[in-house]
């Protein structure tokens, strides 16, 4: 009996997602995305996907890709971002979108891996995050089609807390720099903030690693993630990173 994870291609590894299903995506920004991962599953033209992660990417980088594709229709995250077509998507009702405080969305994934159904925080006390109304999906005229429930609060020792949900996906696609073929994973830098979280709270998470190691060869103190919430993992090798917003100025050569 082999406890190997390692599945071949990116394409094998998603190849049974199918239609409608529930992405939880790590990532931060373009730092750290599941980019080979994401590109199989636009070339196997699944649709109609129930996305969540930090950001839905840039134009032609990340998630961008399948929204750009039609592959979208809905996204809980905490920004737009450097995104126009997520933004012309939403605002013309083609998109539906739940906003969420980058915190609250990142515990309401770990609660979901944890098995937390719901906790209470200060964030969103008083704004349409707790009170409802805000626009998740709009009509073609402008209007309101869909608008966010209002959540429960409560008194805590004076305090106003509002009540928010776990979030738990069907899928979940993760970048990694080290991985063993047990799914236990190490991520570098920046790209820890929701692949991890993100990993935890998918029923079946799927592991791209750019460097794949066998059991032991992973310091244990160097894991970030234990192979227990992985289910598939597949080497990509160094995939690279885009550069989400390029800013330059003229310099000159006389100072």
């Amino acid at each position: 009996m082999t406890l190997s994870k390692v599945v071949l291609t990116a394409a094998e590894a998603v190849a049974d997602i199918p239609t409608g299903a529930s992405l939880a995506v790590g990532g931060f920004g373009l730092c750290g995305i599941p980019a080979a991962l994401i590109d199989a599953i636009d070339q196997q033209g699944v649709s109609h996907l129930e996305v969540v992660s930090n950001n839905c990417g840039t134009d032609d980088a990340g998630l961008g890709i399948l929204l750009s594709a039609g592959r979208l229709d809905r996204v809980t995250a905490s920004y737009v971002g450097e995104n126009k077509e997520f933004a012309r998507q939403y605002l013309t009702g083609e998109l539906e979108v739940e906003l969420c405080p980058q915190g609250t969305l990142a515990e309401r994934l770990r609660a979901g891996g944890m098995g937390i159904p719901a906790f209470y925080t200060p964030a969103g006390v008083g704004t349409p995050i707790a009170d409802g109304g805000m626009p998740w999906r709009h009509g073609q005229d402008g209007s309101i089609a869909v608008a966010s429930p209002a959540k429960e609060t409560r008194d805590f020792n004076g305090a106003e807390y509002v009540l928010e949900t776990a979030i738990t996906a069907d899928f979940a696609l993760v970048h990694a720099s080290v991985g063993d073929t047990h799914g236990n994973l190490a991520f570098a830098k920046a790209s820890s903030n929701f692949n991890p979280l993100c990993a935890m709270a998918g029923r079946t998470t799927i592991a791209e690693v750019e460097t794949l190691v066998e059991p032991g060869e992973l310091d244990p103190e160097a894991v970030d993630l234990p192979g227990v919430f992985v289910q598939r993992v597949v080497a990509v090798g160094h995939t690279g990173k885009h550069i989400e917003k390029r800013t330059t100025r003229i310099v000159d050569k006389d100072t």
